[in-house]
Parts: C-alpha cells; structure tokens; sequence
C-alpha cells in the first residue's frame, strides 16, 4: 500500500485541501488525542513545563498540551505546512507556531526545552525530499538539533509508523547516535491499533534501563548502541579501507554526496619510479 510520503514532501502533500481535511476528521482527531495523551503518560512530567511539539500540525496534539487534562503546559510547534500552520492560526491554538523542515535541525538555543513530542511525523525523515539530501542526513540534522535543544533529564517521546524494520532501525540508531537514551514502546502489537512510540532521554541515566520512562512495562525495547560503536570505532585502523568506509558513511548521513565505494578505496599507489 502507497504512503504519503514515499510520493510527496510533507508540505505539498499537505496542501489547503488535505490540511483540512486532516483536521476536520473526527477519527483522526480521536487518534491524534489518544496517541497525544499517550506520550504524555510516557514523559511523566510532575508540573506544567515548557513543551516542543514537533510536526505540530494545525495544533491537535497542541490543545491537548494547553488543557488542564493534558497538564497546563506552554508549547511551541514547528511544521513544514504552511497549510497547516495557516488552520492552527485559524483555530486561535494557544501555542506559539513555527513554520520550519524538521530535517533541516532544531533551530532552537541549547537547553530551551523541558521536553518534546512528536506525533506522526518523524517517519517523513525517511525519504529524500531531493538528490542532495539523504535521509540518513536529515535524521542526523534532526535529532542532533532536539537533543541540543532539550535541558539535560529532559524527556521526547515520538509516536511514528515505521514502513518496515530497515526505517524503524534506521531512525532509533540516528537518535542514539545523536546521544539520546532511547527505548521502542509497541501499544497493541500485532493489531490494526498498533502504535510505535519513541521514548528519548538527555543524560542523566543510571542502571540498564536508560530511558528512566519505560522500566517495567511490557512491549519494550531498550536500546542503547554508543559504546557498541565507541569499541568499533577503536578497532579501525585510520587510512585503512574501513575507516574511509566509515567516514564515507558519517558524510552520508550528514547530507553530504560522496564518490561510491570500489576495489580501488583504500588502495595505496605503487610508486612509478
């Protein structure tokens, strides 16, 4: 079955009409405050806090946020729609809107956000918007710009929908690599309700369960990879093939164009004379 996002970048497939079509849906409204309060339960905050909401949309998630059932708290939403931006503007949300490409980073100071949250959104990450842009770079931009936005202790949490295992790897390895504690939720496994969430955390970590969030619930998968890649990036020998291998696939996830690997990589020049 086709997604959205294997035809279209987020802000053209939401256009006028699909931004508000989105909107007015009362299932997709359900849903998105279903999955809003979900991630909230997941964050755990104890007091009204200073929120990012990413990939906010015409501000569903965000009136959730605002209410006193939500917890009070004071937001700030980015999204590549202008579409969608115009209906929250529309709707008078009470959060501040911030039209931005989530895959070009964070643009935020260091530490302005107690935590943030994502419905819906990150999987649009995964597809190249453009030949110049890899969506190993746009992950990369993203979570190393959240990770610098958020205080230290603080908390994401990520609902997304994976088209396979290949992109759910790829987008759980970007966050810890940025540095994020990171663990993978399931709701309902196995079911046409199945709900993926990522829970993120900023330092401040003890014991196997890094997260801090997710400790004794069923469905979950803790990951944490950094010292697995700290050991292998000590076992590289630098100028040998793997390294410039490696250090062809650290531009790649930057954005950047590289020339392809071959026999020939890592081969020294025999002297001519």
């Amino acid at each position: 079955m086709s997604r959205p996002e294997d035809d279209l970048a987020a802000d053209i497939h939401y256009d006028d009409v699909e931004a508000r079509k989105y909107t007015t849906s009362s299932r997709i409204q359900n849903i998105q405050a279903s999955m809003t309060h979900r991630a909230l339960e997941l964050l755990d905050l104890s007091h009204p806090s200073f929120i990012l909401d990413i990939g906010c949309g015409s501000g569903l998630s965000g009136e959730i946020l605002s209410s006193e059932e939500g917890g009070s708290h004071v937001w700030v939403g980015m999204d590549v729609s202008p579409s969608m931006l115009d209906i929250a503007l529309q709707r008078d949300v009470e959060g501040d809107l911030m039209l931005a490409d989530i895959g070009q980073g964070v643009p935020f100071r260091a530490g302005t956000f107690d935590a943030a949250i994502s419905i819906s959104a990150i999987q649009w990450l995964c597809s190249a918007v453009d030949s110049e842009s890899s969506p190993a770079g746009r992950l990369t931009r993203f979570f190393n710009g959240l990770y610098a936005s958020l205080k230290r202790g603080g908390r994401a949490v990520c609902q997304f929908y994976p088209k396979n295992d290949q992109q759910k790897k790829m987008i759980t390895e970007a966050a810890v690599k940025a540095g994020f504690g990171a663990g993978l939720l399931e709701d309902d496994p196995d079911t046409k309700n199945h709900k993926l969430y990522l829970v993120l955390t900023v330092g401040g970590t003890q014991g196997s369960d890094i997260t801090n969030v997710v400790d004794g619930m069923d469905g979950v998968d803790v990951m944490d990879a950094r010292k697995k890649i700290k050991a292998e990036n000590g076992t590289v020998k630098k100028g040998s093939k793997a390294w410039i291998v490696k250090k062809k696939e650290q531009m790649e996830r930057k954005g950047k164009v590289v020339k392809s690997t071959s026999k020939y990589t890592g081969r020294k020049r025999k002297h001519l004379f």
